[in-house]
């Protein structure tokens, strides 16, 4: 089996895998880029740069890419290339899609209302939450506690490292196991199997493992699943009507487009149609679908203290060093700060998941708001379309984390 293609987003986390995948009996045939919809009522022009990076996500060889911004009262929506490559229809702004590990931040907003509940503590082991369950192979949940688990210094495995897992994401087994249900356990096994990668609390590596530990703890403690207490305590108040928690289904709601991989790097032009697979494998780590307006509206409300009291605000917007090669970027609970180039910082997250790459971004004052998405895995789409919303002279974004994670 060929090298898997790993790609890095805007924060240095979408590592999106060349996933081989197919809902059609053959590579699909590229329509010709459709043109923009008209502006909504209330949309005004501009974002010029951002405009010119969506278009060159797309000449560089994305299907397509969608964008919303959303700047106080003014919203834009910008697009290039296609939504569909079998009819060439063009994003619109109701456009759903998987947000990969967007889902985090909102399981750790949760967790975070949870301690404001005092409910639970975030020094609290996961033993204590979780008993049992974390232990062997060096692996020892007595040591671990929920803050490390919600800003990966919990050193746990990513499951999704997994040989065994990867093989059944990535060509024919992505086609044999595609409509798979995985429990959170099972997930958690796979990563326990396996040594940590350091002892927690010494270092920072990214880990799926630590969310879904994260939803299990929602439902200890909750007595109910991590989507019902997201759709009570953030959906509903929010009025994020087209945002979901799709557990085993494998079907998109609403209206959407279509996501696209390609089945090996080396086969760059043979693309194929992922949108249809059971998302239980990212569970809690990445399962979510949402649009750019949610997105934006969800990140701003969080970052306004909308969402969660002052102190429990200002433990998520902790953040802690994720490596010497990224001095630009901290990783809180859940969710990531980035000093652009311009000076700005912004915070949010980023998402990866089969045919889909997006990432939600918005300054420390919730003003200011960005979510995009591209219908592929293979190109790092929202990367330039950050870049030039808050810096459209910025040559670059700065060097972000490493990352091999999947979602």
């Amino acid at each position: 089996m060929s090298k898997l293609h790993l790609g890095r987003g805007v924060l240095g986390l979408t590592a999106a895998l060349a996933v081989g995948a197919t809902l059609l009996a053959g590579p699909a045939t590229a329509a010709a880029p459709a043109p923009a919809p008209p502006a909504a009522p209330g949309l005004h022009t501009g974002h010029a740069a951002t405009q010119a990076a969506l278009d060159s996500t797309v000449a560089a060889g994305a299907p397509g890419i969608q964008a919303q911004a959303q700047t106080g009262a003014q919203t834009w929506f910008g697009t290039a290339g296609t939504a569909d490559l079998t009819s060439g229809r063009p994003f619109r702004p109701d456009d759903r899609f998987r947000i990969g590990s967007i889902t985090k931040p909102f399981v750790a907003t949760v967790l975070l209302q949870l301690e404001a509940e005092r409910k639970l503590s975030l020094d609290d082991t996961i033993d204590r939450l979780l008993p049992g369950l974390v232990h062997g192979n060096g692996n020892d949940g007595r040591h671990i506690t929920l803050r490390q688990v919600l800003n990966h210094t919990s050193g746990l495995y990513d499951y999704t490292e997994d040989p065994g897992v990867r093989g059944r994401m990535t060509g024919q087994g992505f086609l044999d196991h595609r409509y798979d249900t995985y429990q959170p356990r099972q997930l958690v096994g796979t990563a326990l199997a396996h040594r940590p990668n350091f002892p927690p609390g010494t270092s920072w590596s990214y880990s799926n493992t630590n969310y879904i530990l994260a939803g299990m703890v929602v439902r200890k403690v909750t007595g109910h699943s991590y989507a019902q207490e997201i759709e009570r305590r953030i959906l509903r108040p929010l009025g994020l009507r087209s945002t979901s928690v799709p557990g085993t289904s494998p079907t998109v709601p609403g209206r959407h487009g279509r996501a696209y991989s390609v089945l090996f790097a080396q086969t760059p032009d043979k693309i194929y149609d992922v949108t249809e697979f059971n998302p239980s494998i990212a569970g809690s780590a990445g399962e979510m679908i949402s649009t750019t307006g949610d997105l934006n509206r969800f990140f701003s409300a969080l970052l306004r203290g909308r969402l969660l009291p002052a102190q429990q605000l200002a433990e998520m917007l902790t953040t802690v060093p994720t490596g010497p090669d990224s001095p630009d970027y901290g990783y809180g609970l859940a969710i990531m700060s980035v000093r652009l180039p311009c000076g700005i910082t912004v915070w949010g997250h980023d998402g990866g998941i089969f045919g889909s790459s997006s990432a939600a971004v918005t300054t420390r004052d919730g003003r200011h708001s960005l979510s995009s998405n591209t219908n592929a895995d293979w190109v790092a789409g929202p990367d330039s379309a950050v870049l030039a919303e808050f810096c459209p002279s910025a040559p670059a974004l700065p060097n972000p984390p490493a990352r091999t994670s999947a979602f």
